[in-house]
């Protein structure tokens, strides 16, 4: 069930969805948002700067989640401008980037955000895996999080481990000058012991609101996940002044 709405700060720009690690529900969380945005007249267009593990498809690479985020938008944008990096080989980005001869650079990924920027009200950004995954020899996610300077979503994949990874990650957001907007408990392992307990331990320490909980399964039914934010985006898009 989701949290009582909260006012976070919005910008007319969007929000970056990032996660505890690769694997706990980034695009589920990063399509919901965007289905509850378009069905309240925004124009809002997901991205996702790096993607990797796709498959090649009528002369093109095409990666699932990137699929997935087109589809849940109501902005025609260029599938370039969407996802600039796409890598066959599901790993970390900068190490396909290397394979494939590529250099993964913050300031074009930039450029592609200030496109999409000029032809939407919100962008859903995607993070790659963790929220310091590294880019490149120098970057990480969470440098390409500083530049865009939105406020952060964090996703918690709710399996043992958890707690200690989500607080370093809000730390990282913090120590970066970024807001943590709020966080998401996705149940991702249907035998955690004690997950309410754990739930309530995150909620106590984050010092950011949970905004919606996921259910184990819910993944399979986006609709159910999307009216989960509809309180919330209500709340951004009066603060945003864009509905």
């Amino acid at each position: 069930m989701s949290a009582a709405p909260h006012a976070s700060p919005l910008t007319p720009n969007g929000l970056f969805i990032t996660g505890t690690d690769t694997g706990v529900g980034k695009s589920l969380v990063a399509c919901a948002l965007l289905r509850a945005f378009a069905a309240r007249g925004a124009r809002a267009v997901g991205m996702k700067p790096v993607a990797a593990g796709a498959e090649f498809v009528n002369g093109a690479w095409v990666n699932e989640d990137v699929e997935q985020l087109i589809a849940a938008g109501n902005v025609s944008a260029p599938r370039g401008a969407v996802n600039p990096y796409c890598f066959e080989q599901a790993i970390a980005p900068h190490i396909a980037a290397d394979i494939n001869r590529k250099t993964i650079k913050i300031k074009e990924i930039i450029k592609f955000y200030a496109r999409l920027s000029a032809l939407a009200d919100v962008v859903i950004v995607e993070g790659a895996g963790g929220f310091c995954v590294p880019l490149n020899g120098s970057e990480t996610s969470a440098d390409l999080a500083r530049e865009l300077a939105l406020p952060v979503v964090l996703v918690v994949g709710m399996r043992l481990g958890c707690l200690n990874h989500a607080l370093l990650t809000a730390e990282a957001i913090r120590a970066r000058g970024l807001v943590l907007a709020g966080w998401v408990a996705n149940h991702i392992d249907a035998d955690m012991p004690y997950a309410d307990e754990n739930v309530a331990a995150l909620h106590e320490r984050l010092a950011a609101p949970l905004l919606v909980r996921i259910a184990f399964g819910a993944a399979r039914d986006v609709v159910t996940v999307t009216r989960q934010w509809d309180s919330h985006v209500e709340q951004w898009l009066r603060d945003a002044r864009v509905a």
